[in-house]
This record gives structure tokens, sequence and C-alpha cells, in this order.
């Protein structure tokens, strides 16, 4: 079961918690965890089994970049069901594969303009191929165009997960994809593509991170925190700054209650609101500098990382935009006023 299920299971008979805008401390007498999901098998066979990975990898991008039920189609399929048993298959291995044919699901509303999709994998025993952090890119082409429309998206499902991939996707007014998502009903089919690597993780690369989110940026910040809650061998800290419009438009939030309820001496996260509730008891308004100043590891402090993710104008105020995926840009803005350095913030 993966955590995005299960955490919302548990939150269901968890009260919600009151967030106060203060410094509060890590518990001093940890909680005990649920047990976490464990990792999949890594290959550390010979080069015979390399060969067979590389051949699976190939064959299911071949067979299912073309329509479900050709001939090729039907070939590479029998070919991927005859590689030893043990080795995970991967929907999506990147490279040359091109774009892979997902038929949707399962769509379930989230609130009023974000959906979560569930698509199949063209096998049951496959996983996604996405890894820790990530992306995909998706793409249609509307009628009549004369190119097709491509945008990136971070799974919110486990990595792990067999035969299913889950996207959160937000519909933004003028937006051709997440308009097309949103109109999509299942049965249909998506092109996707990946996975494209962001920042590299590893257990306990960092002794603390801040991950500073708005909106659907939440999606990148709460992948990294499952990979990191899911392992039991991994300690790291999180502290997680998530601004939004109204209490309606926070996403993910039981399965950031999950988290912080079962690690407490780890994970803790603040909210922060543009239109609250009167009886809203977190910050309100913007992500300041104050928030951050008062929340975040410090600066000097040792081995520390942050993450931000978000709108353009998010972005801007806090850290600045990134110029290209392989260009993180100059730091400017909130995060170089406080003394943060380059080397100490990366932008999704």
């Amino acid at each position: 079961m993966s955590l995005f299920v299960s955490s919302r299971c548990a939150f269901r008979a968890a009260a919600p918690m009151k967030r106060q805008f203060a410094v509060r401390r890590y518990a001093t007498e940890p909680t005990t965890p649920k047990p976490a999901a464990e990792a999949p098998p890594s290959g550390n066979g010979g080069s015979s089994t390399l060969l067979y990975v590389a051949a699976a990898a190939g064959l299911t991008g071949a067979g299912y970049y073309f329509f479900a039920g050709t001939p090729a189609a039907k070939k590479a399929e029998a070919a991927v069901r005859e590689v030893t048993p043990g080795v995970v298959k991967k929907a999506l291995t990147g490279g040359e594969q091109g774009f892979v044919s997902l038929k949707l699901e399962e769509v379930e509303t989230v609130n009023h303009n974000t959906k979560r999709f569930r698509f199949k994998l063209p096998e049951d025993d496959m996983v996604s191929g996405v890894n820790v952090t990530s992306a995909i890119l998706t793409k249609f082409k509307p009628v009549d165009a004369e190119k097709p429309v491509i945008r990136p998206y971070t799974p919110i499902s486990d990595e792990d997960s067999k035969g299913y991939m889950d996207l959160l996707v937000k519909k933004y007014p003028n937006g051709p994809m997440s308009t097309h998502l949103h109109d999509m009903v299942p049965g249909q089919r998506l092109e996707v593509k990946g996975p494209l690597p962001k920042y590299p993780w590893t257990a306990n690369k960092h002794e603390h991170i801040g991950l500073i989110a708005g909106g659907t940026g939440i999606t990148p910040m709460f992948q990294l925190c499952r990979a990191i809650f899911n392992n039991p061998e991994d300690k790291t800290k999180v502290t997680v700054v998530f601004g939004n419009v109204t209490e309606e438009d926070v996403l993910l939030k039981s399965e950031l209650a999950h988290l912080e309820n079962t690690y407490p001496q780890r994970f803790r996260a603040f909210y922060v609101l543009d239109k609250p509730p009167k009886e809203w008891a977190g910050a309100k308004g913007f992500i300041n500098k104050e928030l951050l100043k008062t929340v975040l590891p410090e600066p000097k402090s040792d081995n520390i990382k942050l993450f931000v993710c978000g709108p353009p104008g998010l972005m801007n105020s806090i850290s600045g935009n990134k110029k290209s995926p392989r260009d993180q840009g100059e730091l400017v803005g909130i995060l170089k006023d406080l003394g943060y350095t380059p080397e100490q913030v990366y932008k999704f």
C-alpha cells in the first residue's frame, strides 16, 4: 500500500493539528514509527543480469511506444515477460526510449481545481522507473495545433508501487496541459516520458533540509519526504514551509500530517495562507523573511540544504527562478538576504 493511500486512512482517525507561528523544538523522545515500506531490491548480479535489465528496458520502451495491440507491441511484451524472475521491470527507462502511452485508470477530485490521476503501467508487475528526485514529461497534441504541448510533473505515488503511477494536477486558467488532463476520463491515454533526474538523493546526504513550496510545488517535496521516511536508515530532519491561497488549496495535507504525527522529532510543517479563515492559527499572508528565519536551519549550520518549488512569484521572492533545467541561476531574494549560499539552495 502506498504512503499516499495509507496516510490518508491514518489521518482520518487523527485529530487535526493547529499550528502557531512560533519556534517549536523537536521532541526529545521519539515515538515508535510505523513500519516503513521496504526499498525495492537492488540488482547485484553479474554481467548477464545487467544484460537482462537492458533488454527489459529497451523492449518495454519499444513495445509501448506504439499503439497497444499492434504486432510489434505484442512481440515486445512477450519478450519482456521472459526476463529473469526477480529483476525489477521499469515502465520508464529514459534515454532513447521515447514517449510511452499510459492508460488513465482512475480520477479522484481533490478540491475545486485539483485532481489525482492514476495511470496504469504497461504491466501489473512493473514499477514506474521514476527515482528520487526526478520528474516526468507529459505530451499531447491539440486538434489543429502545429506542435504538441509538453509539461513536466512529479508523480506522488511510491517509486516501488507496481502497476500504476499517480499524478496530482492543479488546473490553471489557460493552461493547455492541465486543462487537457482535467478533461480526460478513464480509458483515455497520455504520452509520458522519463525519468528526468533532478537532485540526486542518498540517505543522510544532509543532516537537515528545508522545503519551501507553494501550490503544486509541494509534489517534488513530498517525493523527497516519502523517500526519507520510507527508509529506516535515513535520519534526515525535515522542515516544510508551505504557502497557499486558502486552506482548501493545501495539497497533501493529510500525508504531511501523517509524517508529523509519526516522526515529531524529525519532521515539522508550517502552513501560510493568503486568505485564511477566521479560525486559522497559522501564519497569514505570504511566506516572508521573518518566518523563514525562525523555522529554517541556520545558514551557518553544518550540512544543510534548502529546496524551493512553486509559482514564479514565490520563486522570485524566495530564491529567484532557475534559468533552465541545467542552470540554477543566481540566488536572490529572501534566502540570499538571510545569508544562505547558492550551494545551500536547490530550485526544482
